[in-house]
């Protein structure tokens, strides 16, 4: 069973809905126990990183979650979701995140050309590094939504994907049983629900 962490940020319901037409089992859940019996867990996110980041603490599931990704339970961050999954965001300030994976989140601003619109926003081709088993079920260039203004940066030794925006910017990471998708595998079709097919047979 895949349980989908609930703290008031996040597409829960596309993401619970995608799930199902994969034939997963799944639950949104902010209980800790149904969080310690899950298979496997997915931590969404949109919106600004300062605010997620305060509600996972304030529920008290970040803690959570960085024991269960150190006992190893397969962790799946998705777009805001992937981004606190590293140490720091500089969005808007700076801001401490789950340290599960080495690296920060920076501005897209700062490496795309001047004339590129911020957010990020539209379909566009993953180039595939290495042997990620999230990307199993798809092929090079096969193309995914994303939104996102900022990005994971310092963090090369885990990108697993990336995707041209004026820049490479880093797609998909993983290290060990923690993993995470800038863009939505819920918004990106038969590509997305085959990306969420290879968690869920991790």
């Amino acid at each position: 069973m895949i349980a989908i962490v609930d703290y008031g940020v996040g597409n829960l319901f596309s993401l619970n809905s995608s799930l199902e037409l994969i034939g997963a089992e799944s639950v949104v859940t902010a209980d800790p126990r149904v969080l310690r019996s899950a298979d496997k867990i997915l931590l969404p996110g949109v919106g600004a990183f300062e605010d997620a980041a305060k509600k996972l603490r304030d529920s008290g599931l970040a803690d959570l979650l960085k024991e269960l990704a150190a006992g190893g339970k397969p962790l799946l961050g998705i777009c805001l979701g992937m981004q606190m999954l590293f140490e720091k965001s500089y969005e808007y300030g700076e801001h401490e995140g789950l340290g599960l994976i080495s690296g920060s989140v920076k501005p897209i601003r700062d490496v795309i050309p001047a004339d590129y619109k911020i957010p990020h926003i539209g379909w566009n081709g993953l180039h595939l590094k290495g042997d990620c088993p999230l990307f199993q079920n798809i092929r090079e260039g096969d193309c995914v939504y994303f939104v996102h203004s900022f990005y994971a940066a310092d963090c090369e030794p885990w990108v697993t994907a990336t995707a041209e925006y004026g820049a490479e910017l880093t797609a998909a990471v993983a290290k060990g049983n923690v993993y995470g998708c800038q863009f939505h595998p819920e918004k990106s079709g038969t590509i997305g629900l085959n990306i969420l097919r290879g968690f869920a047979d991790l």
